[in-house]
């Protein structure tokens, strides 16, 4: 990489945006408002969502009509020539990417001061596609964001800057995104300033894997990876369930002895550690205030829930309208 030095005017450093989702919102944000010149937007196409189905735009397109930037390209494929061809027109000193799709050779190396990427880990820690949820689910008090020059394999290449990022103990996914996001966009535009005057390091992320332990990943998460295993400890299923939190959400599905099956998804709880007789996966509750699911060491009280095909609702509103669940659980006055 090379220092654009100042020959080039600051509102004249040509940058190309690449996100889709509420994440990269604050770091096109946060450049925008530092008074770099956003020349395209790439995103996501839109999409049918809703029981309507009707067409839905991501979020950073919204963001850049009501913000005037243009022009706003959506490829479905990032190979195809003619938006490889657009992409070229739009002449870009720099791109920046937060939150979007792997791109290929032809797009990362397309300007002269290349690519750089946001990531919600502390790199080389928690490669891949759920960083944050990872990181809750594996019971970490401490993560970041990273900025870095992308290069052929995903998440491998030089570490530009990192800002470390606590997590609180009783913290979701939901939470820490939001804290990560505004970090991360002021990285960004710490990052983008580097570039800008020639002052950033590159660190090869070889040389920091070689110092770590246990390397982690953070790989896609399936419907069927949100399933709980009420085998674990109390501790790590609490650590489960606020890591899904509130997307894609931890889940279970209990049987009926009449065969119907009650599927629940589970956004927030408190675990209780306590040496008990029962069997892991048992409900008990008062059937007013409480609910609880048996672990081998102790109990999951679920107070955020959603009941499949239902709306999300706190423990008690849940159990207001749901008596019937007296069939599965165990029933207890004692909290």
């Amino acid at each position: 990489m090379h220092s654009l030095g100042m020959t080039i005017m600051k509102d004249n450093l040509r940058i190309v945006f690449m996100g889709s989702p509420e994440f990269a919102v604050a770091s096109i944000d946060a450049l925008i408002k530092d008074k770099f010149n956003i020349a395209g937007i790439i995103t996501a196409p839109d999409k049918p969502a809703g029981r309507g189905q009707k067409l839905e735009s991501s979020v950073v397109k919204k963001y850049a009509i009501k913000a005037g930037i243009s022009p706003i390209l959506q490829p479905p494929n990032l190979k195809d020539p003619g938006f490889l061809e657009e992409l070229r027109s739009l002449k870009p000193d720099l791109q920046v990417v937060v939150a979007f799709r792997m791109l290929p050779e032809a797009v990362w190396s397309l300007p002269a001061h290349g690519t750089i990427n946001l990531h919600a880990s502390l790199l080389p820690q928690y490669r891949g596609a759920a960083p944050i949820n990872h990181a809750i689910m594996n019971g970490e008090t401490e993560t970041g964001v990273t900025t870095f020059f992308i290069r052929h394999e995903i998440d491998t290449g030089n570490i530009l800057f990192q800002e470390k990022v606590s997590i609180g103990e009783n913290e979701t996914a939901g939470e820490l995104h939001d804290r990560l996001m505004k970090a991360g966009s002021v990285l960004v535009v710490k990052t983008v300033r580097s570039i800008f005057d020639g002052s950033y390091k590159e660190i090869n992320q070889s040389g920091l894997m070689a110092k770590i332990q246990e390397l982690k990943t953070a790989p896609k998460i399936s419907s069927e990876d949100c399933r709980i295993n009420w085998e674990r400890p109390a501790s790590e299923i609490f650590n489960f369930i606020r890591g899904l939190s509130p997307s894609p959400a931890a889940w279970y599905e209990w049987t009926q002895d009449n065969g119907q099956k009650l599927t629940i998804k589970i956004y927030n709880s408190v675990y209780e550690k306590k040496v008990h007789s029962y069997k892991p996966g048992t409900l008990i509750t008062d059937l007013k205030k409480f609910l609880k699911v048996v672990c081998y060491d102790g109990f999951i009280c679920i107070t955020d829930l959603q009941l499949a095909g239902k709306k999300r609702m706190g423990i008690e509103e849940f159990l207001r309208g749901n008596h019937d669940i007296r069939e599965l659980a165990i029933f207890s006055p004692q909290s």
